[in-house]
């Protein structure tokens, strides 16, 4: 009798997560037709439909949902094995997926790589650069082996050790460069512009100006801090930025930086990997490194402590 294999289920599985064949074919480097005909096979081999087929997307069936979870726990399986391997030779190599938010990875990345990729030399790291629901949604699934976002998660099944603090800084139109810094009360009657839903960092903007998050909208919000910093040079509003994006978003820009008065909006980013991988000591010592490379750009460094 056919058995699954380890590679039909983990394309089954980068179906499941993305509902689509094409965007999992190019997850997994492999072309659509290929994918699907290891679907069906996998499919013919267990006996059973496992997606509705649509003409945009596709959706599990109620076998291909329980096949699902059984398959994540498989898949997670395997590469305990494989990081316990890695671990055994107690160096810092092989391939590492990590995730980072999109508010750090343009302005952390590029001062990062050559650090890790000097201090690593054999490591084989794989960026993903997504939003922190979808980043949580993809090391649960096992396809992340860790992430860089921004503290706390709270979630019991992860380890979050801090990395840096960074404030928020409020960007204006260059012909308020000598205005009154506005309280955050005054601030979220102002035509505020935020990234649309899904990012964190406008959670804490709203936070900060306490600023209910479903209160109808003047003007569209943002996919990227470079759209709201070109928007607020055009007139159309002020934004907030991280203090680690300024000196990429504003170099181009007819605006102005300002600082808050105390107590100043923050933000703590850090690192993420599940508490049962077995490599937890080595993505330390990546963490290490990216504390490292923050405080290399002159931004304020936590301390070294998992929870």
């Amino acid at each position: 009798m056919a058995t699954p294999t380890l590679k039909q289920l983990r394309y089954f599985e980068a179906v499941a997560r993305h509902g689509h064949f094409g965007h999992a074919a190019e997850t997994c480097a492999i072309s659509q037709p290929a994918l699907s005909m290891q679907i069906k096979e996998l499919e013919a081999t267990l006996g059973a439909p496992l997606f509705e087929r649509g003409p945009r997307h596709v959706r599990l069936t109620g076998f291909g949902e329980e096949v699902l979870a059984r398959s994540r726990d498989i898949l997670r399986a395997v590469d305990d094995l494989q990081e316990m391997a890695r671990a055994a030779q107690d160096e810092v190599s092989g391939r590492m997926r990590l995730g980072v938010i999109p508010t750090v990875a343009p302005y952390l990345l590029p001062a990062l790589m050559g650090r890790l990729m000097a201090s690593y030399p054999g490591l084989d790291l794989r960026v993903r650069e997504t939003v922190t629901p979808r980043l949580l949604q993809e090391m649960e699934a096992g396809a992340l082996d860790a992430a860089i976002v921004a503290l706390p998660i709270s979630e019991p099944a992860l380890a979050e050790v801090p990395l840096f603090t960074e404030e928020f800084v409020l960007v204006r139109p260059a012909a308020e460069a000598g205005a009154p810094v506005p309280r955050a009360e005054t601030l979220r009657e102002m035509r505020l512009l935020l990234l649309e839903e899904g990012h964190c960092f406008r959670d804490q903007a709203l936070s900060f100006c306490a600023a209910p998050a479903a209160r109808p909208r003047e003007l569209l919000d943002g996919s990227s801090l470079s759209t709201l910093v070109q928007m607020v040079g055009a007139g159309m509003g002020v934004t907030l930025i991280p203090e680690m994006a300024v000196p990429v978003e504003t170099r181009s820009a007819d605006v102005s930086i300002a600082h808050f008065q105390t107590p100043r909006p923050q933000r703590t980013i850090g690192m993420i990997w599940r508490k049962t991988s077995p490599l937890a000591c080595r993505f330390q010592r990546i963490a290490d490194t990216v504390r490292d490379t923050a405080q290399a750009l002159n931004l304020t460094t936590a301390e070294n402590t998992a929870a």
